[in-house]
């Protein structure tokens, strides 16, 4: 099964949650509220899941081994960069460009 599209719906600069994404499989498959939780070993993704019980999650969609896990998590950081590195690049063409004063 291939990543054929990483979507990042929602990017946060505050609080530990990062993003929000969609991955797509096969150009068949989608798998939305994928989240990028910065932790304390760095970053991490969190699959969809539900509220059970007395504060329990669990996993609506989840890979079930190591290295699909791992493929997805590269997928999705790869594109998470590519956003950042973005908006940043954004941010610093606005910072050198002339401000306009009215007079």
């Amino acid at each position: 099964m291939d990543i054929t599209d990483v979507r990042v719906r929602k990017v946060n600069d505050d609080g530990k949650m990062k993003a929000v994404v969609s991955i797509t499989f096969d150009e068949e498959f989608v798998v939305h509220d994928i989240k990028v939780i910065e932790g304390q070993n760095g970053l991490f993704i969190a699959m969809p899941s539900r509220k059970m019980g007395e504060g329990d999650f669990r996993d609506i969609a989840h890979p079930l081994n190591s290295d699909t896990r791992n493929r997805i998590r590269e997928a999705i950081f790869k594109e998470y960069e590519k956003i950042l590195e973005n908006a940043a690049a954004t941010n610093e063409e606005k910072a050198e460009e002339p401000s306009v004063t009215e007079e």
